[in-house]
């Protein structure tokens, strides 16, 4: 029996036929599957895709049935996956025109949690999400406009990742809120969700990242958590205790932040005029549509009532926005990620259908003001919470970082998943075409010198331990503290250790235009045969050096 076959007998037996719009044909996703699974970076993974994503020939629906129509052509991050091997089986379900945080606003049923039948899956990538707990999929596209990549992750128990606006292409999804929407992916564990938002980024067109991009967060990075809790009962509040403690071990730093600006924020997404841009999106077609369209009355009033502002509201909640984001940063300060929990507990469907709008609202409170301000999010389990009825919630926390800070969300992610850890992997910016150079160091720069902050200030990347060519010796330098000069002597050298570290060309730029001499930069040959930018010395300084007969410093 084939892998496909097994997804298509588990898609029977779970009985949730909410979690697809659309379903393909099990021999037509098996032929596929025989067909990519040879090769590609995601060779033979199965793929679900958002229901506001194009996949080439299937539906795009939105869940709304009067709004459908057949793609032509792939969206470029479906067509950038589908190239890597991966295999899409379908079209997931979520909140009507992507409007909610609760995967029930849709015609073709509400999207329920995965192992609680009577509680809500999150959205609005609601299906995608769910898809991917039930071993459905190995991975789905989502989106984010106020959290639909990271609430149906926490409460399913499952990895999302929400880049910077802007890194992956949204061209061929259906708008929510043009100015904040970002495209996600959802995985069981971050391995396998990094993978494929490496090759998601590569469809963006123009490298996304700059020559600046840090690519690993500091030794000793600095995250802050929130000074209170808002909208979190006991349980949760320990949850999340439990979850700070864990990331404290992990060598974090933890500071308190008032987080009132960044829940001001959040409040213009849906209260004020920034609604505005739910209207330009769909406005239009629901205003027009007929009974037949299969309009969901809470997202109907929401995105036609969202037509009553003016542009003069719209610029005004623009200003406002910017006055709240520099006063969110200011509180940030220096830290390197803003830590929440993802969501700040688990509605029942019936929580939801008594009262759409206001949980919906608290569902949002620590997701509203991510796109507002730009930052890209990573939401990661982190345990259970004991609920009061005596079941067990699915508990996540996720980190925020500014703009481009990427793989600085993804090395946190990783040290809070798996502790402290030797080396740090490249992260999927770096993977997906984030400008990086290779660059050997030997003595006080190398892990546990008195001088490796200044390469993990500068966003590096330790990434392995290195042996040059047998065509070098070490001198000790007068300097202060005392440092070894890699000197090239093929007659008389030998193998020297050292490390290579990964950083930006900026980093690069920054970290030589401030060597001391007599160090300098030039290409070493290592044992292997490549040749990387590496620290070398003067060659009056070689001379005047005591030499050193040993291989390292």
């Amino acid at each position: 029996m084939s892998r496909i076959t097994d997804i298509y007998r588990r898609i029977e037996e779970v009985d949730r036929p909410e979690v697809f719009v659309t379903l393909r044909p099990c021999g037509d996703v098996e032929a596929d599957h025989r067909e990519l699974a040879a090769g590609g970076p995601l060779a033979g993974i199965v793929l679900a895709v958002k229901d506001n994503v194009d996949v080439a020939g299937l539906p795009t629906t939105a869940a709304c049935p009067g709004y459908a129509y057949v793609a032509s052509v792939d969206a470029p991050v479906v067509a950038a996956l589908r190239a890597a091997g991966a295999v899409v089986i379908g079209k997931t379900n979520l909140d009507q025109f992507a409007t909610g945080l609760v995967g029930t606003r849709s015609p073709y049923g509400a999207v329920r949690d995965s192992r609680r039948a009577d509680r809500i899956s999150g959205g609005s990538s609601s299906g995608s999400a769910v898809a991917v707990a039930l071993g459905l999929a190995d991975i789905a596209i989502g989106t984010d406009t106020a959290g639909s990549g990271r609430v149906p992750a926490g409460l399913q128990g499952i990895v999302g990742i929400k880049p910077t606006l802007g890194v992956v292409s949204t061209d061929g999804v259906v708008p929510a809120c043009a100015s904040y929407d970002t495209v996600t992916v959802f995985a069981v564990d971050l391995n396998m969700a990094d993978r494929a938002m490496a090759v998601m980024a590569s469809a963006a067109g123009p490298r996304p990242f700059g020559s600046a991009t840090r690519l690993a967060a500091p030794e000793q990075p600095t995250v802050v958590v929130p000074a209170e809790l808002p909208e979190l009962d006991d349980a949760w509040r320990e949850a999340f205790g439990t979850a700070v403690a864990r990331a404290e071990a992990a060598g974090l730093r933890i500071k308190t932040v008032d987080l009132a600006p960044f829940l001001d924020a959040a409040k213009l997404l849906y209260e004020d005029a920034l609604v505005a841009e739910r209207h330009d999106a769909v406005g239009s077609f629901i205003d027009d549509a007929e009974p037949s369209a299969g309009i969901d009355p809470t997202v109907a009033g929401i995105i036609s009532g969202a037509a009553r502002f003016s542009a003069v509201e719209l610029l005004a909640a623009r200003r406002r926005l910017v006055e709240l984001r520099d006063e969110a940063m200011a509180q940030w300060g220096d830290a390197d990620a803003l830590l929440v929990p993802t969501a700040p507990m688990h509605p029942s469907l019936a929580d939801v259908a008594a009262d759409p709008i206001g949980v919906n609202s608290r569902l949002g409170t620590y997701t509203n003001f991510c796109n507002l301000f730009d930052l890209c999010g990573l939401a990661v389990p982190a345990g259970e919470v004991d609920e009061a009825d005596g079941t067990r919630a699915q508990f996540g926390i996720t980190f925020l970082g500014r703009a481009h800070e990427d793989a600085v969300v993804a090395d946190l992610s990783r040290r809070f998943l798996s502790g402290p850890i030797d080396a740090v992997p490249a992260a999927w910016p770096e993977s997906g075409g984030a400008p990086a150079i290779e660059l050997a160091v030997f003595g006080a720069h190398m892990r546990g010198g008195p001088l490796t902050h200044e390469l993990t200030a500068r966003g590096a990347r330790w990434s392995e331990e290195i042996r040059t060519a047998p065509s070098y010796r070490l001198v000790a330098l007068d300097t202060t503290p005392a440092k070894p000069g890699l000197v090239r002597d093929p007659e008389h050298g030998q193998a020297i250790e050292g490390e290579v570290w990964t950083l930006s060309p900026t980093a690069l730029g920054e970290f030589l235009a401030a060597l001391p001499a007599p160090m300098m930069l030039g290409s070493v040959e290592l044992s292997d045969g490549r040749w990387v930018v590496g620290f070398g010395c003067a060659a009056d300084a070689a001379e005047r050096g005591e030499a050193l007969d040993r291989i390292r410093w």
